[in-house]
């Protein structure tokens, strides 16, 4: 088969605040290779982490400068030497962001999952409410909110949910309905807002137009708090907790692009109020949860019982844009970059 071109987008600068289209990461069509796989990608709001000196340890490695980003897709398998593996399936793994690449061994995806599909769903889904940000809400629902020792939920529990519209979120909200708790949740838009109420939010905000500690404190006390954001939210969820309530710290968008942390004056509440934080990643519980993942969510989806929302950039040169919207809360729904429309 005859090279053909092989777009990329490369990691080109470490930002200082909020990364830049065209300087943080920039658009190389220059490239050609004899081609193997072509995808769809996920654009997450972790990967701003990433972008970091790699001297500076953490949870998920720094992105190389000079190489090309990484991050979940779904392949399309249009070549294969493998036996276990067959051009026209789909594979689910970690993918760069690249137009086409070539692997020796499917642990180089990581992650990797041929996908089924018997749903037949939007292959964009797996990379969003049945891919890694579905993943995080299922997994850790069922590990935290549920067990350790606790009293099964119901309607007198009360879950607080930030950053509700986005995949994460918006899973955990229809997760926590489906237990039968009452659900508040914070957006950043009245469109955004529209979405939580249709999916059963019983108390759907918008934080920049209303204060979340007086929703809180008239609607709670709340008995879970899903934390995708920190800062402000995270302060008033400490002061609106019952006694005993759980905290599962998912992210802190609101730090991510500052040099500096909102400094939460009240973590004295932690011990006052005998409140338990999870904080948690997706990876170390992938194990345990993922069969269950995919036999239950895709179904689920399929039925209507989990809702979701996309915003779909076509196109790799889309990439930068596409990041800074996700970091700016820009985005309407899972952002996906479509390489392909394959």
């Amino acid at each position: 088969m005859a090279p053909v071109r092989n777009a990329c987008i490369i990691f080109n600068e470490i930002p200082l605040g909020y990364p830049e289209p065209g300087k943080t990461v920039v658009y190389d069509s220059s490239q050609t290779i004899d081609p193997d796989t072509v995808r769809v990608l996920s654009i997450d709001p972790y990967m701003r982490g990433r972008m970091r000196d790699p001297s500076i340890t953490s949870y998920t490695p720094a992105f190389d400068l000079g190489k090309p980003l990484d991050n979940f897709g779904v392949g399309l398998v249009v070549r294969s030497e493998n036996p276990s593996v067959k051009v026209g399936q789909h594979l689910y793994g970690f993918y760069a962001f690249q137009e086409y690449s070539v692997f020796k061994d499917l642990s180089e995806l990581r992650r990797a999952r041929v996908l089924e599909n018997r749903e037949d769903l939007p292959w964009s889904v797996y990379v969003g409410v049945c891919g890694m940000p579905g993943q995080t809400a299922f997994y850790a629902w069922n590990e935290f909110a549920i067990v350790h020792g606790h009293s099964p939920l119901g309607q007198d529990d009360v879950v607080f949910v930030t950053a509700g519209a986005g995949p994460v979120g918006s899973t955990v909200i229809q997760l926590a309905k489906q237990a039968g708790c009452k659900v508040i949740a914070s957006a950043g838009s009245e469109e955004k807002i529209a979405f939580l109420k249709s999916i059963g939010t019983d108390v759907a905000f918008n934080y920049k137009t209303e204060k979340t500690l007086d929703i809180l404190q008239r609607e709670g006390p709340i008995n879970i708090y899903w934390d995708n954001v920190g800062g402000e939210s995270l302060e008033a969820a400490l002061d609106a907790a019952a006694p005993h309530a759980r905290f599962i710290m998912c992210g802190m968008i609101t730090s991510y692009n500052t040099a500096d942390d909102y400094p939460v004056k009240n973590l004295s509440q932690i011990f006052a109020k005998s409140l338990t934080l999870y904080g948690f990643t997706v990876s170390p519980l992938h194990d345990k949860y993922s069969d269950r993942f995919y036999n239950e969510v895709p179904q689920m989806v399929k039925e209507g019982k989990i809702k979701f929302t996309e915003d779909v950039s076509r196109g790799l040169e889309s990439t930068g844009e596409a990041i800074l919207d996700v970091q700016k809360g820009r985005n309407k729904g899972k952002k996906v970059i479509l390489v392909a429309e394959k």
